[in-house]
């Protein structure tokens, strides 16, 4: 089964959210930025490769968020909480990005703001901004 990877990171007290551009069921959406694990890679090795490629920025990947999202039949996600330690996130394959509080991430839950699948770790990654 292949998996995708989704990095929580934090940085001050905010965790960083990125706009989804497609598929067009998400577009527009706001996810934890992310991406595939690639054969011969480590979870968190794939999680600092995608979003230094993604969004210009060094992280340091931690222990697991949650448990893992079933995707699809041969697809998993699973979250890692994740350190900023270099950059100004950039986006370039998302729309935008930005930083929230624990209240702003459970407004933007609350109005179905949030990727259905990353909305499942809400209180988990709350509970790391307080």
């Amino acid at each position: 089964m292949r998996e995708v990877v989704a990095g929580a990171v934090i940085s001050a007290g905010r965790l960083l959210l990125a706009r989804r551009t497609y598929p067009p069921e998400v577009a527009g959406l706001w996810e934890l930025p992310g991406g595939k694990v690639e054969p011969g890679e480590t979870r968190g090795g794939a999680l600092e490769r995608e979003l230094a490629e993604e969004l210009g920025i060094e992280v340091a990947a931690g222990e697991q968020i949650g448990v893992g999202v079933p995707l699809r039949e041969d697809l998993s996600l699973v979250a890692l909480a994740a350190t900023l330690v270099a950059g100004d996130p950039r986006p370039t394959e998302h729309s935008a990005v930005c930083w929230v509080d624990a209240d702003a991430l459970r407004q933007m839950a609350a109005a179905g703001e949030l990727v259905p699948a990353d909305a499942v770790w809400l209180d988990d990654l709350a509970g790391l901004l307080t």
